[in-house]
């Protein structure tokens, strides 16, 4: 199975885009709280954001673990099917937004991958950014740190982020950057922590955390505003918290490790959109004068 076989892509009339990047949030084992999804979401809009690209469910996932939807409207039956979108977002004056939000698959990884780079590649994305969301020891009283690597020497050294180090059992994300890295195209991770204590919750104040970092490092401007959202969730996370003393002791104890080390594991997000927005000018530069 080729990945021309899964996919359906059309630009229409849209032209070439300006200086796009691709953005990965995938449902399941690396989207925690859901938060790298409404992350990316945030920066293609269902008001703005055009659809050129879709990969075919049936070949990728077990539907007993991922099943269908059934919706009815206007009483019209409809079968929903795991969906995994490519959506364009023009921002006029500024860099041009790819999105996939979709659903990790269970099966034909390499497939999937390959399909993912094929659409890279056509819109001439300059760099992927995969976005996650992982269960970590953090206090929910506490604005979660966004911690990002990159395989890439140069990047890595630019923006001040380490070489992947982690060893052990990995989700597609994984499987993208390793293949990204095997092409030489650009990538980074960045991830976002959940309180492990409230990973069945939602975490707004961590999908601001990632909308911060991705909004400097794009430097696109985002209208989202998880003010509400942060108030309303922080005040049924604090509930849980009051109920439980020994959950109330652990969290202070978080509290205390937290506010012991450094705050950030990577650069500010002014830093790193600066450093980002060089290293893509430079290899752009350095593609001009191969040419």
């Amino acid at each position: 199975m080729q990945a021309t076989d899964v996919l359906s892509f059309g630009m229409g009339d849209m032209g070439s885009l300006d200086r796009p990047v691709m953005l990965v949030g995938l449902e399941g084992w690396f989207d925690v709280a859901g938060a790298a999804t409404q992350a990316v979401s945030a920066f293609v809009s269902a008001d703005h954001a055009v659809t050129v690209g879709t990969i075919d469910p049936d070949p990728f996932y077990d539907f007993t673990q991922q099943r269908p939807h059934v919706t009815i409207d206007d009483e019209i039956r409809e079968i929903v099917w795991p969906a995994n979108h490519f959506v364009v977002q023009r921002n006029a004056g500024q860099r041009d937004v790819v999105g996939l939000i979709g659903v990790e698959p269970h099966l034909h990884w390499t497939t999937y991958v390959d399909a993912v780079i094929t659409i890279a590649v056509a819109l001439g994305c300059e760099a992927v950014v995969t976005v996650g969301s992982a269960a970590e020891a953090l206090p929910h009283t506490r604005t979660p740190p966004v911690t990002g690597s990159t395989s890439s020497a140069d990047l890595a050294a630019r923006l001040g982020l380490a070489a992947p180090s982690y060893q052990g059992i990995t989700g597609v994300a994984g499987v993208i950057n390793a293949e990204l890295e095997r092409r030489g195209i650009p990538s980074i991770s960045l991830r976002v922590g959940i309180p492990h204590y409230l990973m069945n919750a939602e975490h707004p104040m961590a999908v601001a955390a990632l909308v911060r970092h991705l909004s400097h490092v794009l430097d696109v401007p985002t209208t989202t505003d998880l003010g509400a959202q942060i108030t309303s969730w922080r005040e049924v996370h604090d509930e849980v918290i009051a109920n439980d003393d020994q959950l109330r002791m652990y969290v202070r104890m978080l509290e205390v490790e937290f506010d012991r080390r450094a705050e950030a594991a990577i650069p500010t997000a002014d830093d790193l959109g600066e450093r980002f927005e060089q290293f893509l000018h430079d290899q752009r530069t350095d593609g001009d004068a191969d040419g």
